[in-house]
């Protein structure tokens, strides 16, 4: 695919609309297996903490893992895939590096997100808001199970000031009405293995799960390497070293055999 082919793949829906869906980019196989990695995982198990990110409201707790490094294991495999990486490089035409990672458990009954910016979270450390947010989902993302809503094009808005609520931050109110008044908001129904890119200045939430289905998802947090870190130190930035589809597969098989061995 020559560049020109990437530009209108990638580079030209998420400069236009702050977002980009890739449906069905991963093979059923590779999901299927993340999962069972997933549900078979001690470590991880002890690492979910909920988030209460609705003020009066019960039953909208919201479970996740949060994770600062690349660890040696399936979601680490994955955050390197050239399958994950390469649409960011054309995005930004920079090499990438991982921030963070979250495991994202919202089973039914738990809750969701109210309308923030990722760059609302961590301007404090990034000079430019070159910021993106990439989720891979591990089931069905559906209205009824809470899949994520974004403003298309509010990334165009800048930085809008965040405060306090609950576990989380949410961007202005009164901003937010606006930007719903004039923009479009789009939900991100996706299948499992669709992945989702969407800019650190998006404005995006989701709704409680409703339904009788559970949305597992990965969002992995890079920044391009042409953004500067302004804090004293930035030991929580790791450059990337791609997988091809073999290495992940095999990365994949090696932590699973690792679990079916009790480790």
């Amino acid at each position: 695919m020559s560049m020109d082919d990437h530009r209108e793949q990638y580079t030209m829906p998420f400069e236009r609309d702050g977002f980009l869906i890739l449906e069905n980019h991963l093979e059923e196989t590779t999901v299927e297996q993340i999962l069972r990695i997933w549900r078979a995982d001690p470590t991880l198990a002890e690492d979910v903490k909920e988030n209460s990110n609705f003020k009066g409201e019960e039953g909208v707790g919201t479970r996740l893992a949060y994770r600062p490094r690349l660890g040696e294991d399936a979601y680490g495999a994955l955050a390197r895939s050239a399958r994950i990486i390469e649409p960011m490089e054309h995005i930004f035409d920079s090499s990438i590096q991982h921030y963070y990672t979250l495991n994202m458990q919202k089973d039914p009954g738990t809750g969701g997100w109210e309308y923030h910016q990722d760059y609302g979270y961590h301007y404090k450390e990034f000079f430019y808001p070159d910021f993106v947010s990439v989720m891979v989902a591990l089931d069905p993302a559906t209205r009824d199970n809470g899949c994520l809503r974004v403003v298309r094009g509010s990334h165009r808005l800048g930085r809008l000031e965040h405060e306090p609520f609950g576990s989380q931050k949410i961007a202005n109110r009164e901003r937010v009405a606006l930007a719903l008044e004039e923009m479009e908001e789009v939900h991100c129904e996706m299948s499992a293995g669709s992945v989702l890119y969407f800019h650190g200045n998006i404005l995006h939430g989701s709704n409680a799960n409703l339904g009788n289905t559970s949305r597992w998802c990965l969002i992995f947090s890079y920044v391009p390497s042409t953004n500067r870190w302004v804090l004293p130190q930035a030991s929580q930035l790791t450059s990337i070293d791609m997988l091809d589809d073999a290495a992940l597969a095999a990365s994949l098989t090696a932590h699973e055999e690792l679990l079916s061995k009790g480790a």
